[in-house]
């Protein structure tokens, strides 16, 4: 873990969604340091389903060291985020580092305030457990993920640089092994598990990775088996199986070794499987003969946009529109492999 240094002290740290989860995380390590904390977040009382309000994030930043203002913000409202900024000011003085959820506007607002205030993006590399992932990945999911406490060390990391740090995109991994952290075991909720990848970033981590095997994550689709594909005409559940079947090659059943099933609700909805174990592999519908590694519940219309490109699967996910039970490991290999689908589509 990365060790408190003392050099936040005195500074004011403006942390959206600092109530719960990431951003709380991030006000403790700052408060540690005796920093000043304006908590940005909604949540005035209690929610049944995830804990904590800005009052109880007040509380918990004061008795680890730091000095707290809770205010209420929804950030979609230009109004309440300006008044916040007037409370910490009027509070605190000049608040000196803020973070948003805002990246597209990083590099424009680090030009804008160069010399001034630093603004940098920081992502995750994999999943980090908070609330939020416990009811988007259901039961099991905290085993693929890392603990809050390595999104706030790599931003007590960031903040302890000077202000000519700026205009970045950083990954948390890639800053703490500059801090000098080699053992990335000590973040993870079950060490030695493999690992869920963040939805937003590309790259696999690497513990993924070797559990995959040395033969790579995503198969390549090789021209000399592929048949030419249907292109989807009236966009049904079977026209887009089609199209998959006809995509499948030996390669890719022999790197994916997974078997998914789909619940579609809706119009021509029904029980789909998708068998990526056995030779040659196979699909149609109903329950597949051996147990689905990944199953998969949504609507018919976005399973056809999905598998067409027109909708993301991380964003199905996220907003709910895609529910996943299983690894969740498999279950972005398919994406994956979607993505090598309709490039031929």
């Amino acid at each position: 873990m990365l060790p408190n240094t003392g050099k936040l002290a005195g500074c004011t740290v403006f942390i959206t969604g600092a109530s719960r989860g990431i951003g709380k995380a991030i006000a403790l390590k700052a408060a540690k340091d005796g920093a000043n904390i304006v908590i940005a977040a909604k949540t005035s009382q209690a929610h049944p389903k995830l804990p904590g309000t800005i009052y109880s994030a007040a509380e918990e930043i004061e008795a680890a060291g730091g000095k707290a203002l809770p205010c209420i913000v929804d950030v979609r409202d230009e109004q309440q985020i300006s008044n916040a900024v007037a409370k910490a000011v009027e509070k605190f003085g000049a608040y000196t580092i803020a973070k948003y959820g805002m990246s597209m506007c990083v590099l424009g607002m680090a030009e804008e305030f160069k010399g001034e205030i630093a603004v940098n993006a920081l992502w995750p590399k994999t999943a980090i457990h908070t609330a939020a992932m416990d009811m988007l990945g259901g039961s099991g999911v905290e085993s693929q993920c890392r603990k809050v406490d390595i999104i706030a060390d790599a931003a007590y990391s960031i903040f302890k640089r000077p202000k000519s740090f700026t205009g970045n995109f950083i990954i948390d991994e890639n800053i703490l092994k500059e801090e000098g952290i080699k053992n990335f075991d000590i973040y993870a909720i079950k060490p030695g598990h493999s690992l869920l990848p963040d939805f937003f970033l590309d790259e696999l981590p690497d513990t993924v990775i070797k559990k995959m095997g040395s033969s790579g994550a995503i198969p390549q689709l090789k021209e000399d088996k592929l048949q030419p594909a249907p292109k989807l005409r009236s966009g049904t559940v079977e026209e887009t199986f089609k199209v998959v079947k006809e995509s499948l090659t030996d390669d890719i059943v022999k790197t994916t070794q997974a078997v998914y099933q789909f619940e579609l609700s809706g119009e021509d909805g029904g029980t789909w499987f998708l068998d990526l174990k056995s030779q040659g592999g196979n699909v149609g519908p109903g329950e597949p003969s051996d147990e689905a590694d990944v199953v998969m519940s949504m609507t018919s219309e976005d399973f056809v946009k999905m598998f067409s490109g027109k909708l993301k699967p991380t964003i199905a996910f996220m907003s709910g529109k895609l529910k996943i039970k299983g690894n969740m490991a498999l279950a972005i290999k398919l994406e994956k492999l979607m993505n090598q689908m309709q490039a031929r589509l």
